[in-house]
């Protein structure tokens, strides 16, 4: 059974930055791709930014040079570094990993970011 752990979420002021983490119950070398994603209120849920088994890495135009994600795979974990975060980044961000023909989704965790 996949499950998908994300924390790190919070209230920060514009300007400022969060790492979120999301913690695999499996090796995380077996998703492909995995990545974040983001739904704020009143619309539709968006991809943030994902990387391949390969490594190569997509970002939402919205995010480029501002978010970075990463992964550790000892630890079963990827991260998604937030810079220069702005109120309209304020969402719930859910990690989701494929695997097979299944794709798995983490709870959520919420970011807020005021003005």
């Amino acid at each position: 059974q996949v499950q998908l752990v994300e924390s790190g979420g919070g209230l920060v002021q514009a300007g400022g930055s969060l790492r979120l983490s999301c913690a695999a119950s499996v090796s995380i070398f077996s998703f492909n791709p995995m990545g974040w994603y983001r739904q704020a209120p009143g619309k539709q849920r968006e991809l943030v930014a994902t990387f391949t088994r390969g490594g190569t890495t997509n970002y939402a135009d919205s995010v480029k040079g501002r978010f970075t994600i990463s992964r550790d795979n000892a630890k079963n974990t990827a991260y998604l570094q937030m810079n220069s975060l702005k109120p309209e980044d304020t969402a719930v961000y859910y990690c989701k990993a494929n695997w097979g023909a299944q794709d798995y989704w983490g709870q959520g965790t919420q970011v807020t970011v005021s003005s």
